[in-house]
C-alpha cells in the first residue's frame, strides 16, 4: 500500500490556533449578546470568567479589571445581562471566547431603543427647545422638592440648602421614585405642586442606579407633567453621567441633587459678604453727603444774614443819621451866631448913628433870626424825609404794613412765582412771627 505525499507545509499548534484567532476576530464583528451568567469566578487580580447561556448553547467570557471597575455594579450567576464583546480564540488552551468590553443588565437594549424613540418623538414636538425653557429665580421665596422621604438624595438636597441659606423654606412633595407606580405618582405630585402655587421652583431629583432604577423618569407621563408645569422645573436625577429624559425637558439639568440644590438657592455667606460691603459703601456715600451739605450750609450762612441781623444794622445806620443831622444844624446855627459877633464888633467899632444902626441892627437880627428859623425848617424838613427814607428801607415796616417774606425750604428768598412748584413747603416771615406754609397752585405774572 502506498502512501500519498502532500506538499501542504505542517504547521505548530499554536500556529493553527493564532490562524484560527485572526479568522475569528476579522470575521465576527464587535456585538451585543444576550445570556444568563454562569459559572462566575472573579481573580484575584480582579478580572472576571464567566460563562453566559441560553437554552441551545453557552460561550466562555472574560472581562478584565479595568472594564469591570467601569460597571459600577457586580454580575454574579443566574443574572441576565448583555454583553458587547469581540470573538476571539485563547491561543494557550484553543478555547472560543468572548472578550466582554462592556455589559448591562438584561433588557436594557429595549429600554435603550425606547428610551431614544421618546427622545425623538418629543424633541420633535419641541419639548426640548431652548426657548421654552424659564429663568430659574435668583431669590426663590420657596423650595419645592418632588422626590421620596426616604431618598438619600433629599437628604443631600436638605442638608445643601441648610448650609446655603437656612432661612429658605423647602416643601417636600413625596413619591415613590422607582417602581412600576412612580411615574403616574411623580406626574401626580408635579400636578398638585403646580397647582398649589406655594414655591418659586421645584426640584425633581433622586440618587443614582442603573437605568432601570432611573426609567421612571424616562417616562413619558412625567416628561409631560414637567412640560406643563407652571412652575419651574430643576431636574437632578442620578450621577453626572446620567442622563434621563426629564433632564432634557426641564428648565435646568442638574449633574446631581446636591447640585440642583445650590443651583436653585442663593449663595447666603456670600450675599452676607456682599451686604456688608455695600451698606459700608452707603455709609461711606451718605457720611461724605452729609459733611458737603455741612460745608455749603456754613458757606451760605456766612454770606446770608438774618433779618434780625439786617433790622439791628438798618436801625444802627439810621441812628447814625439823625446824629449827622443834629449836627449839621449845630454848626450852622454855631457859625450864624459867630458872624453876628463879628458884625457886632464891627460895629462897636465904627461907632455909627447909635439910633439907626439900633434900627438896622433890629432888623438885621430879626432877618437873622427869620433865616435861621428858615433854615432849621429846611433841615427839619431834610431830616423828616431822610428819617422817612430810612424807615421805607426798613424791613420791619414792610412787614408792618402787610407785606411777607417768603423762603424756600434752603433758605433761599423766593423772588417769582416760577421757582415754586405746587407742594412745595414754604418759610413765610410775617411783622410778628413766621409760619411754615405749603404752595397749593403757582401762578405766573402773566397769568
Amino acid at each position: 500500500m502506498e502512501i500519498a505525499q502532500t506538499s501542504s507545509p505542517v504547521i505548530s499548534v499554536t500556529q493553527l490556533n493564532a490562524a484560527v484567532r485572526g479568522l475569528i476576530e476579522a470575521g465576527v464583528p464587535l456585538a451585543w449578546v444576550a445570556g444568563e451568567i454562569s459559572n462566575f469566578t472573579r481573580a484575584a487580580s480582579g478580572h472576571c470568567y464567566f460563562s453566559i447561556k441560553d437554552e441551545g448553547a453557552q460561550v466562555r467570557c472574560v472581562m478584565f479589571r479595568q472594564r469591570v471597575q467601569l460597571l459600577g455594579w457586580l454580575p454574579g450567576n443566574g443574572v441576565q445581562v448583555e454583553v458587547r464583546a469581540v470573538a476571539t480564540l485563547y491561543e494557550p488552551r484553543g478555547d472560543f471566547q468572548l472578550n466582554v468590553d462592556s455589559m448591562r443588565r438584561g433588557g436594557a437594549g429595549a429600554l435603550h431603543e425606547r428610551f431614544e424613540r421618546l427622545k425623538r418623538s418629543l424633541a420633535a414636538e419641541g419639548l426640548f427647545a431652548p426657548e421654552r425653557k424659564r429663568p430659574l429665580p435668583r431669590f426663590p421665596r420657596r423650595i419645592g422638592v418632588v422626590t421620596s422621604l426616604q431618598a438619600a438624595a433629599l437628604r443631600d438636597v436638605l442638608t445643601t440648602l441648610r448650609r446655603r441659606l437656612p432661612a429658605l423654606p423647602v416643601i417636600v412633595y413625596p413619591t415613590p421614585v422607582q417602581g412600576d407606580a412612580a411615574a403616574r405618582l411623580i406626574a401626580a405630585a408635579l400636578e398638585a405642586a403646580g397647582r398649589r402655587a406655594e414655591v418659586d421652583v421645584i426640584i425633581l431629583c433622586r440618587g443614582g442606579g442603573s437605568l432601570e432604577d432611573l426609567w421612571s423618569f424616562n417616562e413619558e407621563i412625567v416628561a409631560r407633567a414637567v412640560a406643563a408645569s407652571p412652575i419651574p422645573v430643576v431636574s437632578g436625577v442620578g450621577h453626572e453621567t446620567d442622563f434621563t429624559i426629564v433632564d432634557f425637558v426641564a428648565d435646568a439639568r442638574a449633574p446631581t441633587p446636591t447640585a440642583a440644590a445650590e443651583l436653585v438657592s442663593p449663595d447666603g455667606p456670600a450675599l452676607r459678604r456682599q451686604l456688608m460691603l455695600q451698606a459700608a459703601g452707603l455709609a461711606r456715600q451718605w457720611r461724605r453727603g452729609i459733611e458737603r451739605r455741612a460745608q455749603q450750609i456754613d458757606f451760605f450762612a456766612a454770606r446770608v444774614r438774618h433779618p434780625v441781623q439786617q433790622l439791628h444794622f438798618r436801625r444802627q445806620l439810621l441812628g447814625q443819621l439823625r446824629i449827622r443831622l443834629h449836627r449839621v444844624g449845630a454848626s450852622a446855627s454855631d457859625r450864624r451866631v459867630a458872624a453876628l459877633s463879628a458884625m457886632a464888633a464891627r460895629l462897636r467899632r465904627v461907632v455909627p448913628d447909635l439910633r439907626n444902626e439900633r434900627g438896622l441892627t433890629g432888623r438885621s437880627g430879626r432877618q437873622l433870626v427869620v433865616a435861621m428859623r428858615g433854615r432849621l425848617r429846611d433841615l427839619d424838613g431834610r431830616l423828616q424825609r431822610t428819617g422817612a427814607v430810612v424807615r421805607l428801607l426798613d424791613p420791619q415796616a414792610v412787614l408792618d404794613r402787610g407785606y411777607s417774606i417768603v423762603r424756600d425750604a434752603s433758605g433761599a428768598l423766593v423772588l417769582a412765582a416760577s421757582s415754586l412748584v405746587a407742594g412745595q413747603p414754604v418759610e413765610i416771615t410775617l411783622a410778628h412771627g413766621s409760619a411754615t406754609a405749603s404752595v397749593q397752585a403757582v401762578r405766573d405774572a402773566a397769568d
